[in-house]
């Protein structure tokens, strides 16, 4: 716990400590709020379409069958077929779902439940964005679209793109929630930016009941700016994300980093479960690898604004020092832009997961430090598996948890870990009804450090290395006014 040998005064803390927790934790578990699951899930159970079967083939209109479609119809494309947008989602005139899925028959494709993935693309039409628009967009309020087998990217060439798939606004032309589209499911679908090129995210859903599914989103990244394989700030859910691969350079998944401008707006009732969050090692500067450009890395999973959420089974693999300090899992509460004092992290429950090959491990802040926020509270981290979390392997602080500014019933439980330095770092105002029990992880470096409590110094961290020659400057704008805004930090 302390640098050196410890004096007798600090052994007899150490005792002391050691010696109120043994007898304290039982009753504080007891006593700590547990969070509430999802109230609300969405069901991607599949319907089969029971109208018209409008086929386009190469060369066709896919907007006109779009707009013609009605609920209960199938669209087809064909398939290895390219169609450019942008194509917008109208309004369906009824509750009926409208299928647009390749015209390969289903024995092409994975079964229900497999995740598709990027050797199937000769069965996929492929629908792209010509520029840096979206290659499928929504009109306000759209509803009730299923996209199964259909692979999503950009046209040869395109060096920028700000969204491949954009479900609804991040910006004021979505402000009430009669304009959020709803009822839209990505079922085994390929995401994809190029090797080169910036790509600002994979899948915005700026929408409610929303469900990507059995997919695949790969080779989001940019240089100088945040991207995503899938984000939202502007969208109530509920969310469903479950086994896709996610792979992106900044957050592969991020609920905030933005203030809604629907008012009181928090994401909730959101699904996480089976995925791969992944980030290449030749994104990694030094790594033998490394491919030259060096894209805005920062962690694998953030919550910013965000309720009610459920992270389960999931693998977390590759993270490092970079344009953040490394921690592979973030629950820090962010009235971003100043004008959402209701963003709130609270109600996270992060079971089974293995986070792997990253430089530390957990962030959670109580309070935003920037603008009034809520207080982030009632998180269960259960079950996890937290291995090569190693700070001379990927920089960083090698730490296993930060707990900051006041957070309330954190409860850290039967999990196992591997780190090169601290278990815990807390710092900042009490937090509250904090509960770490039955885990089983190396004492190093500090243990349990309270740096500001203690009146102790936590270890320096190591500057980020500095971007490749020709790297832009990071772009941070007040707040996203379109689709093709950046997402501020």
């Amino acid at each position: 716990m302390f640098a050196g040998s410890p004096s007798a005064g600090q052994q007899r803390l150490v005792l002391g400590l050691a010696f109120g927790l043994s007898i304290a934790l039982p009753a504080v578990a007891a006593f700590a709020a547990a969070p509430e699951l999802p109230r609300s899930y969405v069901d991607t159970t599949y319907v089969a379409p029971t109208g018209a079967t409008l086929f386009v083939g190469a060369g066709g209109n896919v907007q006109t069958a779009l707009d013609a479609a009605q609920p209960g119809d199938v669209i087809t494309l064909q398939a290895g077929a390219t169609f450019t947008g942008p194509f917008t989602l109208p309004v369906n005139p009824g509750t009926g779902w409208i299928i647009v899925r390749s015209s390969a028959p289903d024995s092409s494709l994975p079964s229900l439940g497999v995740r598709v993935a990027p050797s199937y693309a000769s069965v996929l039409p492929k629908i792209v964005s010509p520029d840096s628009r979206p290659a499928i967009q929504t009109a306000p309020g759209a509803h009730h679209f299923r996209f199964i087998g259909v692979e999503f990217g950009a046209a040869a060439g395109v060096t920028q793109n700000y969204g491949i798939v954009q479900f609804g606004d991040g910006g004021s032309a979505q402000s009430s929630l009669t304009d959020v589209p709803h009822h839209l499911i990505l079922d085994r679908v390929y995401v994809h930016g190029n090797p080169t090129g910036n790509f600002r995210r994979g899948v915005s859903m700026h929408s409610a009941w929303t469900a990507v599914i059995d997919s695949y989103v790969s080779n989001i990244h940019e240089v100088g700016a945040d991207c995503q394989a899938i984000g939202t700030w502007n969208g109530p859910g509920p969310f469903k994300i479950v086994n896709n691969h996610l792979e992106a350079s900044t957050e592969n998944v991020i609920f905030g980093g933005a203030d809604p401008w629907i008012p009181n707006l928090v994401p909730s009732d959101i699904e996480v479960r089976d995925n791969h969050f992944f980030k290449p090692l030749s994104w990694m500067i030094g790594d033998p690898s490394y491919a030259g450009t060096a894209w805005q890395v920062k962690n694998l999973f953030e919550l910013k604004n965000a309720q009610r959420v459920l992270v389960d089974g999931n693998i977390f693999e590759n993270n490092w020092l970079q344009a953040q300090v490394g921690y592979a899992i973030l629950f820090t509460v962010r009235n971003q832009d100043g004008t959402a004092p209701w963003s709130v992290v609270q109600d996270v429950t992060f079971t089974r997961n293995i986070v792997r090959h990253t430089a530390s491990a957990v962030d959670i802040l109580g309070q935003d430090n920037n603008f009034p926020s809520q207080q982030t509270k009632r998180i269960l981290i259960k079950g996890n598996l937290f291995e090569d979390v190693d700070a001379a392997r990927w920089g960083g602080d090698g730490r296993l948890f930060m707990v900051l500014s006041g957070t309330a019933d954190v409860v850290i439980d039967h999990n196992t870990a591997f780190q090169s330095d601290s278990i815990i770092v807390a710092d900042g105002p009490p937090n509250a009804t904090f509960v770490f029990t039955n885990n089983l992880t190396p004492n190093n470096q500090y243990g349990l450090l309270g740096a500001g409590t203690l009146g102790l110094s936590t270890p320096s961290r190591p500057p980020p290395p500095e971007p490749s020659a020709g790297a832009a400057p990071r772009a941070i704008p007040r707040r996203p006014s379109s689709p093709g805004s950046p997402l501020p930090r």
